[in-house]
């Protein structure tokens, strides 16, 4: 499918959501959550490590999601691959990547289902790990070509560093979120820890300060949006 053609689609997708026909549901599309369901939360951690400071600075975000009565899920990449976007747009209508053969097709429902999405990486190269721009870049054709699907929901950006680059980290997560009509929480500071081994970064203060402030803030806007 080329690109003409995909946009073509989107425009009948969402005349569909206008008009309510076609099978195609807003609420579905829209992500809108039943007021009686609690919110729900999902963290995507782009780091190479399991359970290194990306994990640990999450952990700070969601715990502070769970005591305000928030289902929380920490999904981290690690040990996974996920293939680049193919752009070839075969997704327009469809709600999903059509390519099954990575965790991509489940990482995406989920992030659809969702109330909040935080995306977390560690810095690579100044910018986020490999592994999460290719779900960002995924994310972002199948979102432009079944228009709404993450309208008005809730995203947060983490990131960690040895040293530097981490800023870069955050625009290229927050412009995701924007980009897709999403509320954008931050925090009393850049959501950003600093340390290299494991277990490092959770010995940064002002870090573990601005985690658990972010996840409030995140609760406090999806309070008031539910």
């Amino acid at each position: 499918m080329t690109r003409r053609e995909a946009l073509k689609k989107m425009g009948a997708v969402a005349a569909g959501i206008g008009l309510g026909i076609g099978g195609v549901h807003a609420a579905d599309v829209l992500g809108l959550s039943n007021k009686e369901k609690p919110m729900k939360a999902v963290a995507i951690n782009g780091s190479a490590r399991r359970d290194g400071n990306t994990a640990d600075m999450l952990n700070l975000v969601l715990g502070e999601l769970e005591k305000e009565g928030c289902e929380a899920e920490h999904i981290q990449l690690a040990g996974h691959t996920i293939a680049p976007c193919k752009a070839c747009f075969a997704c327009a209508g469809k709600g999903n990547c059509v390519f099954g053969d990575d965790m991509f097709q489940e990482l995406y429902r989920k992030m659809t289902e969702a109330d909040a999405i935080i995306l977390g990486s560690p810095t690579y190269s100044a910018d986020v790990s490999s592994m999460l721009k290719a779900v960002i870049d995924r994310a972002s054709v199948v979102s432009d070509t079944n228009p709404g699907m993450f309208r008005h929901k809730v995203g947060g950006a983490v990131a960690v560093a040895r040293r530097a680059g981490a800023m870069n980290v955050i625009d290229t997560i927050n412009r995701f979120f924007l980009n897709k009509e999403m509320y954008v929480a931050g925090s009393t500071y850049w959501n950003i820890a600093y340390g290299r081994l494991p277990g490092e970064a959770i010995n940064d203060a002002e870090a573990v300060a601005n985690m658990k402030n972010l996840g409030q803030n995140i609760a406090w806007l999806l309070s008031r949006l539910k």
